[in-house]
């Protein structure tokens, strides 16, 4: 007998992940994977991707690691076609890849920062859901899902992060305008807007000096783990989201909605 919580499972399902040697886009691969999907890590850091590549096989999931760098078009395509390669068709993109230009001010930055951001992490996405979206049309997939992960710094203003902030607001409106423009197509697109997790980069800034002032800004006056995002993350990839697009999925312990 079929469970409703089959919806969640990928089985079958392949799936490419951007921004894969590291952070969420490390863990979401290993997530998805056990979730029954076939997985496709994409980053500039190969020898970290093959590392990851690895560890899921080793935990009886399937994975492959391909080279990429999101800011060049070429390589976006030639990941796409190399995910396509795995099964046939690509069910899945999360658009993970993002950086950020440093603790600087939007009087700080240079021309460099704000164009690195900019395209790593907003026209980069652009580029991707394009591809995706003449792979999809051409090979006669009969739809697909992008899942762009984006950040409450759309939704919540902080100083020192002006290129980062600005990206993911965009990011933020281009999945709306995605999803509109691309539901013809039979591909969804949605955005996991995280708070502040707990990671490698972000925990000497969380875990510092400041940290007791960071989360009396959380309601539930705590910083996420990784695993916070494993449920949202499955409901946008699976068919147990096939009624929503154009949708942000914050999981930031109630930081967006905190009293002034």
């Amino acid at each position: 007998m079929s469970s409703p919580l089959d919806r969640f499972r990928l089985d079958g399902q392949t799936v490419a992940i951007t921004g894969a040697s590291s952070g969420f886009g490390h863990h979401f691969a290993g997530v998805l994977a056990a979730a029954g999907a076939s997985v496709v890590l994409g980053a500039r850091r190969v020898e970290k991707i093959e590392e990851r590549v690895e560890e899921i096989r080793a935990a009886g999931g399937e994975a492959i690691g391909v080279p990429l760098d999101v800011t060049d078009a070429k390589s976006l395509g030639t990941f796409l076609d190399a995910a396509w390669d795995v099964s046939g068709r690509l069910d899945v993109l999360i658009q993970n890849a993002g950086i950020e230009a440093g603790a600087k001010t939007f009087e700080m930055i240079d021309e460099d920062d704000w164009d690195r951001v900019l395209d790593t992490n907003l026209k980069s996405a652009w580029q991707g859901a394009k591809l995706y979206t003449e792979r999809v049309r051409a090979k006669e997939q009969g739809g697909g899902n992008i899942v762009n992960i984006g950040s409450i710094t759309a939704l919540r203003t902080i100083k020192g992060q002006f290129p980062y902030a600005v990206s993911k607001a965009g990011l933020h409106k281009a999945t709306e305008v995605l999803a509109l423009e691309s539901a013809r197509y039979g591909i969804r697109v949605n955005t996991l807007s995280p708070g502040y997790i707990l990671t490698d980069v972000s925990r000497l800034l969380l875990e510092g000096p400041m940290t007791d002032e960071f989360v009396k800004g959380i309601p539930q006056r705590r910083y996420g783990e990784f695993d916070d995002l494993d449920g949202p993350l499955l409901l946008l990839a699976s068919d147990a989201s096939t009624y929503m697009t154009g949708s942000t999925v914050t999981v930031d312990g109630g930081h967006v909605c905190a009293s002034l």
